[in-house]
């Protein structure tokens, strides 16, 4: 990956929907290149899907939480996982060092939906000693990765 590939990465990262056409002036070369490039970049794997964002809060699901889980032995990981995947209300989650084994992102409606999340589907999968539940008041920050260098930022 060179430096005209984490330009045309970081200027789709902070908008996807943005025409190659658009992205190629910006950088000096031609569409096609841009095209190329992507293409090379997907078929390595370093692009593997493009999405959408939305304010959950204005489809009705005003609750993000965070949730910690402890699992009754490391090795259930894998079991634990399929399983939580199962689960439509948890949209991330990441098998961690530290306290807990298991730090899975929550969005759900209100209160009376997170503790049915929590009571009827997450705390009755087998290998789940117990969880801890942070409730997100505010997200602060929330953006892409900056990859561009130092000294990058001139023209190609």
């Amino acid at each position: 990956m060179d430096k005209l590939d984490r330009k045309i990465l970081s200027i789709l990262m902070q908008n996807a929907k943005q025409a190659y056409t658009d992205i190629a002036q910006q950088l000096f070369v031609s569409g096609g290149t841009i095209h190329v490039r992507m293409k090379k970049l997907e078929d390595a794997g370093i692009v593997t899907g493009y999405s959408l964002n939305v304010d959950q809060g204005k489809l009705g699901y005003d609750i993000c939480a965070f949730l910690g889980i402890y699992l009754d032995k490391s090795s259930l990981y894998d079991d634990v996982a399929r399983e939580l995947e199962n689960i439509p209300e948890i949209v991330d989650a990441h098998y961690t060092t530290g306290l807990y084994n298991i730090f899975a992102k929550i969005v759900c409606r209100d209160t009376n939906h997170l503790r049915e999340v929590l009571h009827d589907k997450i705390q009755k999968i087998a290998g789940i000693q117990r969880t801890e539940t942070f409730i997100s008041l505010q997200q602060s920050i929330n953006r892409p990765l900056h990859i561009v260098e130092d000294g990058e930022d001139e023209p190609l």
